[in-house]
C-alpha cells in the first residue's frame, strides 16, 4: 500500500506584486522650478521645461506629469506682459505637433490637442482641436490645410470642418471649401481626400495660388491624381484666373516589365486679354502635345516600337502662364518621332518599317512632317537555285532584291494648318527598287558580274509650266495637276576582273629570299539610256526660246534622267611584298614584309562624249615604313590631253602635241 506524503503542499503567496506606477525612465529639466507632490503623484515643471519619456519628447512652458495616470499635461505660459509665450513642442517618433496645449496618455497613447499645427509632406495643418485615437489616427475638427509658410494667418487654405488624419499617409475630409484671404470661394467639395505620402497614392493635387497682373487671382496645377494600377497613373489638373482664362492638363505614365515604358502629357489654356467689349480684347487658345514610348528588345525581337513626340501650337511656351512651363520659354524647335518596324522571318524575310516625324520652329512657325513613311526591304532572292545549294553559272546566281518607300510630306506653317487642315499641300509618293545581278566566271580565272536596277516611282501630283504671256510681259505661275502619275527608269552595269600573281624567289643565303607581285585587273562597263519620253517644252520669252523641263519637277523622289551615259572604267591594283629571313637566327618561318600596298590606277572612257572622253588617271598607294609603324599615303592625277593658250583642257592628247603621255596636274602626300 502506498504511502501517502502527510507534509501538505505549499500554499501561493496571496500577496499580488504592484504594478509599476511609471512605465519608463523619465529624463527632466527646467529652467524655472520642478515640483514632485508625493500626494497627487504629480511632477510640475515651470518656464522651459523639458520631458524625454518612452518615445516621446515634449517641450513647453509648463508640463505637468500625473504619475499615477500615466499622463501629462502641457500648455503656454505668461511673460511679463501677460502674452502667452513657450507653446508646447510634441514629438513622438516621427511625428511632430506644435500645439497651443496638449494633454497626453501614456499608457493609452490618447491625446486631445488644441490649436495644432503641423507638417505632412509640404502641406501645412493647423486644427482647432485635435483628438489622438493610437500611433497612426487623428481626428481633426475646423482644420486648415495650406501650402503657405504662415499657417497661423495664410493667405489661402482649405478649409475642412471635420476629417480623419492619419500621418505620412492620408487625410479623408468632409464639407471642404476654398478660403482666400479668409473669404471663402465658391469652390468645395462635399467629401475630400488628401494624399499624404510619399508613396503614390490617389488623391487631390493641391493648387498653387498667387496673382497676375492681366489675368488676376489664380489657381494653378491643381487638381487629382489617379493611380489606376502599379503600372499605370494619370494625373488631371487645371488652371483658372479671375479674368476667365483657364487651363486643362492631362499627364499619364505607363510601364510593363520587360515590355514598355511611357509618358503622355497634353496641355490646352485658353487665354483672355483685356476686357470684353473693349478694343484690346482678344482671346486664343494654345496647346502642346508629348508622348515618350520605348519597348523592351527582349519583348519582341523581330518587333520594335518608339516614339518621341512634342508639337502644338508655335506660340505655346512664350504664351503659357503656367509655371512648369518657364524652363521651356526659349525653346525654339518641336521635334517628334514615332516609328515601329517588324520583321517577317520566314523567306522570303522582309522587313516592314513605318514611322512619322515632325519639325517645327517656334519663332519661323514653319512645319515640316512626314505622315507617315513607309520602308519594306525584301531579302535577296535566288530564284533559280536551291536555297542552302552551291550556286553555279549564271542561271543559278541571278538574284534581285525588292525595296519600296513611300512618303507623305507637308511642309506648311502654323496659320496655314489652323486655316486650311493639317494635310492641305501635302505631298506624296512611292518608290518601287528592284536591283538585279548574277555572277559567273569563265575560263577559271575571269570573274564576271552583270546586273541592271530599275526604278518606279509613283507621285500624287505633277505640275505644268505655262508659256511666256505677251500681255502680262511674264511666264504665268506653274499649275499643279493633282492625281497620280508615274514614270520609270533603269540602267545596266557589267564586269569583269581577273587576278595575276609573279614570284621571283632569290638564293637561299639571301636575306631576302622571294618577292610577290600581285596584280588585280578591273574592267566595268555601265549604260544609262535617256529618258527623254518624260520631258516637254514651255516658251520662256518673247523671242520664242524655250526650256526643257519635266512635269515630275519637285517630286519627292527626284525627276528621270534625260541625260544617256555610256561609259568604261579601268582599275589596276598592285600589291609588292617581300618574304624575308627574320633576325631572330631560332625562327624558322619567313617574315612578310609589305613594300607597296595598294598601288591603284585607275581611269574612265564615256563612249557618249562629244570629245574629252577619257578622265585623268588617278594613282594611289601606301608605303609601310618602320615595321609597319608609319604609312606613307601617296596620290596624283594624270591628264592624258593637252591645254591650250588660257590652260584649257582641249581634245587633243598631250603626247600628240609634243609634251609628255600624261601631266601631273596634282599630287598628295601624308
Amino acid at each position: 500500500m502506498p504511502i501517502t506524503d502527510s507534509i501538505p503542499a505549499v500554499t501561493q503567496d496571496s500577496i499580488q506584486e504592484k504594478e509599476p506606477v511609471l512605465l519608463d525612465k523619465i529624463k527632466r529639466h527646467a529652467k524655472g522650478y520642478m515640483v514632485i507632490d508625493k500626494k497627487e503623484n504629480k511632477l510640475y515643471m515651470y518656464d522651459g521645461a523639458e520631458l524625454y519619456y518612452q518615445d516621446v519628447e515634449l517641450k513647453s512652458g509648463i508640463i505637468v506629469l500625473d504619475y499615477k495616470a500615466n499622463e501629462v499635461t502641457a500648455g503656454r505660459i505668461k511673460d511679463s506682459l501677460g502674452i502667452l509665450t513657450q507653446p508646447p513642442s510634441f514629438k513622438q517618433g516621427s511625428d511632430e505637433v506644435f500645439p497651443d496645449s496638449i494633454r497626453f496618455n501614456f499608457k493609452t497613447k490618447k491625446a486631445i490637442i488644441w490649436n495644432s499645427r503641423s507638417e505632412q509632406q509640404g502641406m501645412n495643418v493647423k486644427a482647432t482641436a485635435t483628438k489622438k485615437q493610437n500611433d497612426s489616427v487623428y481626428y481633426l475638427r475646423n482644420a486648415k490645410l495650406t501650402t503657405a509658410e504662415n499657417v497661423d494667418d495664410p493667405e489661402y487654405y482649405i478649409r475642412v470642418r471635420t476629417a480623419k488624419f492619419v500621418p505620412q499617409r492620408k487625410m479623408i475630409a468632409g464639407l471642404s471649401n476654398m478660403y482666400i484671404a479668409d473669404v471663402p470661394t465658391p469652390l468645395f467639395l462635399p467629401f475630400a481626400y488628401f494624399p499624404m505620402t510619399q508613396k503614390r497614392a490617389t488623391g487631390f493635387l493641391f493648387p498653387t495660388i498667387g496673382e497676375n497682373f492681366n489675368r488676376g487671382y489664380f489657381l494653378q496645377n491643381g487638381g487629382y491624381y489617379f493611380v489606376l494600377s502599379d503600372n499605370l497613373d494619370v494625373a488631371v489638373m487645371g488652371d483658372y484666373y479671375t479674368n476667365g482664362s483657364y487651363g486643362i492638363r492631362v499627364e499619364n505614365n505607363y510601364y510593363k516589365r520587360y515590355k514598355y515604358r511611357g509618358s503622355f502629357a497634353f496641355r490646352y489654356e485658353s487665354l483672355i486679354n483685356g476686357e470684353r467689349g473693349l478694343p484690346s480684347y482678344s482671346k486664343n487658345t494654345i496647346f502642346n502635345l508629348r508622348w515618350s514610348h520605348s519597348k523592351d528588345s527582349k519583348s519582341n525581337p523581330n518587333s520594335r516600337f518608339s516614339a518621341s513626340v512634342n508639337l502644338g501650337t508655335s506660340s505655346y511656351f512664350r504664351e503659357s502662364l503656367n509655371q512648369i512651363n518657364t524652363n521651356n520659354f526659349l525653346n525654339n524647335t518641336l521635334n517628334s518621332s514615332v516609328s515601329y518596324s517588324k520583321t517577317f522571318p520566314n523567306y522570303p524575310s522582309v522587313n516592314l518599317s513605318v514611322s512619322a516625324t515632325h519639325s517645327q520652329n517656334t519663332q519661323s512657325k514653319t512645319v515640316n512632317m512626314t505622315l507617315p513613311s513607309l520602308t519594306a526591304n525584301m531579302e535577296r532572292i535566288f530564284p533559280f537555285a536551291k536555297r542552302n545549294g552551291i550556286k553555279k553559272g549564271i542561271l543559278q546566281n541571278i538574284n534581285f532584291q525588292y525595296t519600296m518607300r513611300g512618303d507623305n510630306r507637308i511642309n506648311s506653317t502654323d496659320d496655314i494648318i489652323a486655316a486650311k487642315g493639317l494635310f492641305y499641300g501635302a505631298k506624296s509618293g512611292m518608290k518601287h527598287t528592284i536591283p538585279i545581278s548574277t555572277n559567273f566566271k569563265i575560263a577559271k580565272h575571269f570573274n564576271f558580274t552583270v546586273g541592271g536596277n530599275y526604278e518606279d516611282v509613283w507621285t500624287n501630283q505633277t505640275i505644268k509650266k505655262n508659256d511666256y504671256d505677251p500681255i502680262l510681259d511674264a511666264i504665268p505661275e506653274q499649275d499643279t495637276i493633282r492625281g497620280f502619275d508615274r514614270f520609270s527608269q533603269y540602267n545596266f552595269s557589267a564586269g569583269v576582273n581577273t587576278t595575276l600573281y609573279g614570284v621571283f624567289n632569290f638564293k637561299k643565303d639571301k636575306k631576302i629570299q622571294s618577292i610577290r607581285h600581285v596584280i588585280n585587273a578591273n574592267a566595268s562597263y555601265s549604260n544609262s539610256p535617256s529618258f527623254e519620253q518624260y520631258y516637254d517644252e514651255y516658251v520662256i520669252d518673247a523671242d520664242g526660246n524655250t526650256r526643257e523641263y519635266t512635269r515630275f519637277d519637285g517630286g519627292l523622289y527626284g525627276r528621270p534622267g534625260n541625260r544617256k551615259s555610256s561609259s568604261i572604267g579601268f582599275t589596276l591594283r598592285n600589291t609588292l611584298e617581300a618574304k624575308v629571313k627574320d633576325k631572330d637566327s631560332t625562327k624558322t618561318e619567313l617574315k612578310k614584309v609589305k613594300l607597296l600596298n595598294n598601288l591603284n590606277f585607275s581611269t574612265n572612257y564615256n563612249i557618249t562624249a562629244d570629245s574629252l572622253r577619257w578622265s585623268p588617271v588617278r594613282m594611289t598607294t601606301v608605303i609601310p615604313l618602320l615595321d609597319n609603324q608609319i604609312n606613307v599615303n601617296l596620290g596624283a592625277t594624270f591628264d592624258p590631253y593637252a591645254l591650250d593658250d588660257n590652260g584649257n583642257r582641249i581634245n587633243t592628247f598631250s603626247a600628240a602635241a609634243g609634251g609628255p603621255v600624261f601631266r601631273m596636274t596634282s599630287a598628295n602626300i601624308n
